[in-house]
């Protein structure tokens, strides 16, 4: 039922105060209601579920092509079958199935790579056959079917009354949903906390969460950062009565029909189907982004251009034909927000103290409930209840324009349904300006892949070699070049850019102090490194980073570019809760870093340097300061191949002389590059693991083989 909307406040302190009430912001209320957070306010500038909720189409799939984000869909699915009877609201939820139909040969491969990925996870999905899809969906052209992928739990559920049911059970709970109350602007308190203005009063919280939907960029403003964010048309049509559909005993499974882009299931006794444009035709609100959502927008619709989505009515009606006799009697085209790459921010922001966000959500219906179970947990206990760095809100950075966000908007939902490859590469809105200063030098002897904004090779081309991007389920073009690289590092010299990592600077009276707090190896003494590993407080591998001791009290602390900062992050947040006295410089743009490895790694940099590289003066693990031909650089006597090697720390603006001159004075020895896919493997046959491969917040160190890098007999000193 409708209730009245009671704007007042009611009360002027809360423990988390969620900001937009769409489907995922009312899930995080119920969420740490249920699990007994007093003081949860969740604020709504105008009704539950305006924005991007009430006009979805409401598909709810197990399937999803990562190994975390199927728990997200699990748990929203065993969550949104319970709700009614734990609510008595009704949701409208339906579970006919769901079909992937594949039409080509490499999406048959791509069903059976996603199969053998199936076990890690126990959810009900199967390769099926064209005659086994026919039997489940008997209005098919059945020309165009090779298999089905097939997930016997899935359907649909009516947004609104999901939402409902939701807010029934936060309300239940003691969780306070306020509406129409809208946030005029955050002010952060030196303490942490925050004043959450609104015209009916301050509230004082301990912690606010973005889930505002198309209107996080709003919000995010108010805290001085700029969301990577931007509303897509996205269009649907409904159909009047289809005798056929209308016939039949069961609801049909839904379709998705992966060439045409686009999904299909039964409305009442008619049918809904829903289009991904290509990236050329598809809309993008623009306007929103540079001149900000107006006012008044919430439960609007944009006009709909059926023009822009004729090729994909054309493919359904070849794939389902009752489809040619139906008449169209709804057109709903509305705003989903779209990060870069469609995946939803969510967890802690860096650089802003107790800000949470949830936004960006291409899927918002069936991501709802998981995420908000996942967040509630995080906040809770103080980290997250297993692994979703690719959900980070911190993989973004400066490096992220709003032309970027646009490009790579448009490019994911035109490849929506695009094949999955392993290693996967997209290209729209690269290089970003942070491409790295080796990029316009090696471009075009190499395939480059996107790491954080950097571009660095992945494996690079000789004379014969079939170049450019390729990918495959099977052996592809880069199969032999890997294994030339591999060899020239493993029996003469190799050079390769690892300017992508993440460095930063840690110095301050307290420096030692924090260090031995925040990693579980020993602090290494000055001139040397060591590997160590921060640890959530349940001992599941946070992060994986290189430290060295430069001078006394001064340390680099190295991870890898994607975790630049969600490492950042935990470091900033241990400083502030231990009151330790140190400064941290993210120096992450400023430095270049290339490694030289192989047997003949010290020939070749001896020649370039005075100082002694011999074994007995730099030892494994030692770091000096020195010159390569008159380029000052800090040098670690470390490689992630496993043979002799030494990576090189440097001002960026000396890239360029320093490889050249690597490169020159290697040229008797027999010098070449290489690139990331051949680090991996030497990695891999070394036995070195990888955050994020081996470890994450899913393993503890143990489970990983890390014993060797975890003292725990360190004196442990709160």
């Amino acid at each position: 039922g409708k209730e009245n909307p009671s704007p007042s406040l009611r009360k002027d302190k809360a423990d988390t105060v969620i900001i937009g009430g769409g489907c995922v912001g009312v899930s995080l209320a119920y969420h740490l209601a249920k699990a007994g957070l007093k003081d949860v306010i969740l604020l709504e500038k105008s009704e539950l579920t305006a924005g991007s909720t009430w006009h979805a189409a409401g598909l709810t799939t197990y399937f999803h092509p990562g190994i975390n984000l199927k728990k997200i869909h699990a748990y929203s699915i065993k969550l949104y079958e319970k709700l009614e009877e734990e609510t008595g609201q009704a949701v409208g939820f339906h579970q006919p199935g769901s079909i992937r139909i594949a039409s080509t040969p490499t999406r048959v491969d791509e069903f059976k790579y996603q199969m053998t990925r199936a076990g890690w996870h126990p959810t009900e999905q199967y390769l099926i056959t064209p005659e086994k899809v026919q039997e489940l969906f008997p209005l098919l052209n059945m020309d165009m079917v090779l298999a089905g992928l097939y997930n016997p739990g899935d359907g649909h559920i009516d947004p609104y009354s999901l939402t409902m049911a939701l807010a029934a059970g936060a309300r239940k709970y003691g969780a306070q949903l306020n509406y129409p109350v809208q946030v005029t602007n955050l002010n952060p308190r030196s303490d942490g906390t925050w004043e959450v203005e609104t015209p009916l009063g301050v509230i004082q919280a301990k912690r606010i969460v973005n889930t505002a939907g198309f209107w996080a960029r709003e919000i995010g403003k108010m805290v001085g950062l700029e969301h990577p964010l931007i509303p897509v048309h996205h269009q649907y049509v409904v159909t009047s009565t289809i005798p056929e559909v209308k016939a039949l005993r069961r609801e049909l499974p839904v379709i998705r029909d992966l060439e045409g882009s686009y999904y299909l299931r039964q409305e009442r006794d008619g049918l809904l189907f829903g289009p991904y444009e290509s990236e050329k035709k598809m809309k993008l609100q623009d306007s929103w982004v540079t001149n900000g959502v107006p006012p008044g927008f919430g439960k609007e619709l944009f006009e709909s251009d059926l023009d822009r989505i004729m090729e994909h009515i054309e493919a359904a009606m070849e794939m389902v034909p009752v489809l040619k006799q139906a008449n169209i009697i709804n057109t709903i085209a509305g705003p989903i927000t779209y990060s870069p790459d469609i995946l939803p921010m969510v967890g802690p922001h860096q650089g802003v103290r107790n800000y949470w966000v949830a936004i960006g959500f291409g899927y918002g219906i069936i991501h709802a409930g998981g995420i908000g179970k996942y967040l509630s947990d995080w906040i809770l206990e103080g980290e997250p209840p297993f692994d979703l760095i690719e959900l980070d809100p911190n993989r973004y950075g400066k490096w992220t324009t709003t032309e970027y966000t646009a490009a790579k908007a448009r490019e994911s939902y035109g490849f929506n349904n695009i094949v999955g490859y392993p290693k996967e590469e997209r290209f729209a809105g690269r290089p970003t300006e942070r491409a790295g200063a080796l990029y316009d030098l090696l471009r075009s002897k190499c395939s480059m892949g996107f790491h954080a904004g950097w571009e660095q090779p992945h494996w690079f081309y000789k004379p014969g070699d079939e170049i450019g991007y390729k990918p495959s389920f099977r052996r592809t073009n880069w199969f032999d070049p890997v294994g030339r690289e591999y060899k020239q590092v493993m029996e003469k010299v190799g050079v390769i850019d690892l300017s992508p990592f993440g460095k930063f600077k840690v110095k301050g009276t307290d420096s030692v102090k924090l260090l031995d707090h925040l990693f579980a190896n020993v602090v290494p003494k000055v001139g040397t490194t060591n590997i160590s590993h921060m640890l959530t407080p349940r001992g599941k591998v946070y992060a994986e980073l290189t430290v060295s001791q430069l001078y006394p009290g001064e340390f680099m602390l190295v991870t890898g570019s994607g975790s630049e900062l969600h490492d950042l992050r935990w470091i900033e947040e241990e400083i502030v809760r231990g009151g330790y006295k140190v400064e941290i410089e993210n120096v992450t743009d400023e430095m270049g870093v290339l490694g030289v490895a192989g047997p003949y790694a010290r020939q070749v940099l001896q020649k370039l340097t005075a100082e002694d590289l011999s074994d007995v003066s730099f030892k494994f693990l030692q770091s000096k300061h020195l010159k390569l031909s008159d380029i000052a650089v800090t040098a670690i006597r470390i490689s992630y191949t496993g043979e002799l090697g030494w990576e090189l720390y440097h001002r960026k603006e000396d890239s360029v002389a320093l490889y050249s001159a690597i490169m020159e004075a290697g040229q008797k020895e027999g010098i070449d590059n290489f690139g990331t896919y051949a680090l991996n493997a030497l990695r891999l046959e070394k036995g070195f693991r990888a955050w994020g491969a081996e470890m994450n917040c899913d393993t503890n160190p143990l489970e990983a083989g890390l014993e060797y890098f975890v003292k725990l007999n360190k004196v442990y000193v709160l």
